[in-house]
């Protein structure tokens, strides 16, 4: 069976220290994922972005530049490619119509300065959030990160 390569568009959005993330509960853990999805056919990335924030966060963002890259080889029906933008937060949109990822509990404001200690998947963007966000070198193109792996924490 050959397998298909999924884009998936994430959204880094930082306010006062702080980025936003989706809670995920699943077979009693708890863990947190960027907000962002897959990208559709004759969509372009930046429009990915705004449009799953808006369908998970109810949220209006703009799309800056791109700042990290990071795979999912195996573990998934698809090999997916996490493409995670820098996105300056616009505002709530009130009549926004929520579209949930799969067991998603809700929205946390995560402190970036204890990324390393947060369950923020794949773990290999949390000591990359944490430079950027603190002007040091980072990385753009992390690597594979499938579960099972040993998470990263330094």
């Amino acid at each position: 069976m050959k397998r298909e390569i999924r884009n998936s568009a994430k959204a880094l959005i930082i306010r006062e220290g702080k980025m936003a993330a989706i809670k995920i509960r699943d077979a009693g853990e708890e863990w947190y994922i960027m907000p962002g999805g897959g990208q559709d056919a004759e969509e372009t990335l930046d429009e990915a972005v705004a449009r799953e924030v808006m369908e998970e966060l109810g949220i209006k963002v703009a799309c800056k530049e791109l700042l990290f890259v990071v795979e999912g080889v195996h573990g998934e029906r698809f090999h997916r490619v996490d493409l995670v933008f820098l996105c300056d937060y616009i505002g709530a949109v009130p009549d926004a119509r929520l579209h949930s990822d799969t067991h998603q509990v809700g929205v946390d404001w995560l402190d970036i300065d204890t990324l390393l200690h947060q369950p923020l998947y794949p773990s290999r963007l949390r000591r990359q959030i944490m430079n950027y966000y603190q002007g040091k070198p980072c990385k753009t193109y992390l690597g594979n990160e499938e579960a099972g792996d040993p998470e990263c924490l330094d």
